[in-house]
């Protein structure tokens, strides 16, 4: 009798063919497929919740007031009216306001960014006593909104003769902002001790690592910091209309609500105050969200 031969599997030998049937791998794909569709669908219903109001606002800026209150509404003027924007610039000191929003923008960022890195680098890189706790204290104050705060700030500001200037806006963003300093210890946590510890092995001191180790490795929290101190100060209303009495150094937002106090506001002209009013905005986060995205990431993602 002649041996047997074992009876070899040759699916099982031979690593490189895959077992699994070929419509399995189909209904797999397709599913993966519908996953992301519905993801996709989903990010367009929210992103649609911020494009279309802002596209309104662009719309609405060039029709005229007919097509305005037209009923059904009138998404895309028949004729352009690109006079709504020189009437806007021109209805009221656009210029001169365009300069002091800046100069108040300005100097609030480069306060935002000096005082709460040098805070913040106190409270996450220097052992010191009662630190924890001072921290809680400093992270209580969120709770205390600005209205209440409004009187004691206005009459400090009078007394020391800062009302009708543009200190009482900016020199108090060069002591600290609660949440800033949240944002930047928490990033700050995140870098390696070893790079403080070897630079203080070859003799440096806390304000050269600050400078020159802890501040280059922070940029993407720094830029979120100006991009959120840039919108606070470009959109702030209640703290030029309190603080500010002169007409030459008011600021957009004092603008806009000269418009709105006419009897007869002219909501094109104000719409077009709106686009050229967000359009800064857009481009100032435009150019930083990379470092944005990454400074909220990183700052999440650590204790």
């Amino acid at each position: 009798m002649k041996a047997s031969l074992p009876v070899t599997n040759h699916m099982e030998t031979r690593p490189d063919i895959d077992p699994t049937p070929e419509p399995k791998k189909k209904l797999k794909k397709v599913n993966k497929g519908f996953k992301q569709l519905a993801v996709y669908i989903m990010l367009i219903l929210f992103a649609s919740a911020f494009v279309v109001p802002f596209f309104w606002l662009l719309s609405g800026s060039l029709k005229s007031s007919s097509e305005l209150f037209a009923n059904p509404p009138v998404w895309i003027p028949e004729v352009f009216q690109w006079s709504n924007y020189k009437e806007a610039f021109t209805s009221f000191p656009f210029l001169l306001y365009f300069k002091n929003t800046l100069i108040i923008v300005f100097f609030t960022c480069v306060g935002a960014v000096m005082s709460n890195s040098l805070i913040a680098y106190g409270f996450s890189r220097i052992e010191w006593k009662y630190r924890d706790g001072v921290f809680i204290l400093v992270l209580a104050t969120l709770m205390l909104p600005f209205q209440v705060i409004m009187v004691p700030l206005f009459l400090i500001f009078k007394d020391i003769g800062w009302i009708g200037t543009f200190y009482p806006l900016i020199i108090p963003h060069f002591f600290g902002n609660p949440f800033f300093i949240f944002l930047l210890r928490q990033f700050f946590i995140g870098i390696p001790k070893e790079l403080s510890e070897s630079a203080k092995m070859d003799g440096a001191s806390e304000l050269t690592i600050f400078l020159r180790i802890i501040l280059p490795l922070s940029k993407p929290i720094l830029a979120t910091v100006v991009i959120f101190q840039f919108i606070e100060a470009w959109r702030d209303f209640l703290g030029p209309l309190i603080f500010l009495s002169d007409n030459r150094l008011y600021t957009l937002s004092l603008g806009v609500q000269q418009i709105m106090s006419e009897n007869d506001p002219r909501w094109a002209l104000l719409m077009a105050v709106g686009v050229a009013m967000t359009l800064p905005v857009i481009i100032i986060f435009f150019f930083l969200q990379r470092y944005f995205i990454e400074g909220i990431t990183f700052t999440g993602s650590k204790g």
